[in-house]
């Protein structure tokens, strides 16, 4: 993500027993036991009251262990919302890695996004991958609360964020790429070829990774006394739409910018079909620098310009990750930054005479 995690661990909760759980439904614990084993012979009425204080009480079954003939391990993939070319290739790192380790994969979209579904408890959704016999997490540009990590934590489910939208306060452990570096190295792009007036359409104002590529972007500008005027800087989402939007919107300027570093491949092909319906030629009247290098960098016309991230190994060193900690292994870094690396295509080219 370009930015570390913090060390304040979170507050411990006080996890819930059979014991407390009984109490306050006033029934036994075998009856308790009873009920989270799918036992019939407890009757309907009783059954209702436990799941109640089940509810209530936020009690979560500890993960199952490896213990003799253990059935094949699972991992739970959670995507923000819908698959897009970004999320598609780092799924697809998930899946290479574990077919090679043996591990079986469920790919889900956020808890609460999806449709106009109601969020759902973070203690329910715990208990319901713990019955389903996940062993770890790995959340792929998600939103997960605070509640939600130590909904997992008290289950016992490690979790890998890869390039959060939020990096949670609690310390977690993240794959993420040098946001901040591959930000700068765009920039630094356009500035050799001898564009000055460059804008920046970012994605979510409050994503860390847009943080860091924003950032690098204005120490390049900064380094060489170019100044990032009023109206170069937007933000909204990492997606087609927004490109064409924001993009637009800073071509509309009285004086636009030459050339424009998007925040992802998506926010670039939307400022290039920006640009087309102006009537400005890409290069020739506006260079556009993307990042990712999904296949919509190499099969866009023209091919897209873009800072290279490795995100099939980012989803290869969460889902490795993710299986260490499950082991109980002790990792060496919290926080991992893959490389990110300049390809340089057909959408840059100097600035025009005129522009």
């Amino acid at each position: 993500m370009g930015i570390d995690t913090v060390d304040a661990a979170p507050p411990k909760q006080r996890r819930a027993t059979l014991a407390t759980v009984a109490a306050s439904a006033g029934v036994s614990i075998a009856t308790v036991s009873k009920v989270l084993n799918g036992r019939r012979d407890v009757a309907s009425a009783t059954r209702a009251l436990v799941q109640e204080a089940l509810q209530q009480q936020d009690y979560v079954m500890s993960a199952p262990r490896r213990a003799g003939a253990a059935v094949e391990p699972t991992v739970e993939v959670e995507v923000d919302g819908a698959l897009r070319a970004y999320s598609s290739e780092i799924v697809q790192g998930v899946i290479d890695a574990g077919a090679q380790a043996g591990v079986a994969l469920v790919v889900s979209t956020h808890v609460g996004r999806a449709g106009n579904k109601p969020a759902e408890r973070p203690a329910v959704w715990a208990r319901a991958l713990v019955a389903a016999g996940r062993r770890a997490v790995i959340a792929v540009t998600s939103e997960l609360t605070a509640e939600h990590l130590a909904a997992l934590s008290r289950a016992g489910i490690p979790l890998v964020l890869i390039d959060p939208m939020n990096m949670p306060r609690a310390r977690v452990t993240s794959v993420g790429s040098t946001n901040f570096t591959g930000g700068m190295t765009a920039t630094q792009h356009l500035l050799t070829l001898g564009h000055r007036r460059i804008g920046y359409v970012g994605g979510p104002e409050g994503a860390a990774c847009n943080h860091a590529r924003l950032h690098g972007y204005r120490a390049a500008m900064e380094a060489v006394g170019a100044p990032v005027v009023p109206g170069y800087v937007t933000t909204g989402r990492f997606d087609y739409d927004s490109g064409v939007l924001m993009g637009g919107a800073m071509l509309d300027l009285p004086e636009p910018p030459t050339a424009i570093f998007a925040g992802c491949d998506e926010v670039a092909l939307g400022v290039i079909e920006a640009a087309r319906a102006r009537g400005r030629r890409v290069p020739q009247d506006l260079s556009v620098v993307g990042f990712d290098d999904t296949q919509l960098a190499r099969i866009a016309s023209p091919p897209l310009t873009t800072v290279r991230q490795s995100l099939r190994e980012m989803g290869g060193v969460a889902l490795r990750t993710a299986l260490r900690l499950a082991a109980g292994e002790t990792i060496e870094s919290h926080h991992v930054e893959l490389a990110t690396a300049l390809v340089v295509r057909g959408s840059t080219a100097p600035p025009s005479s005129d522009g």
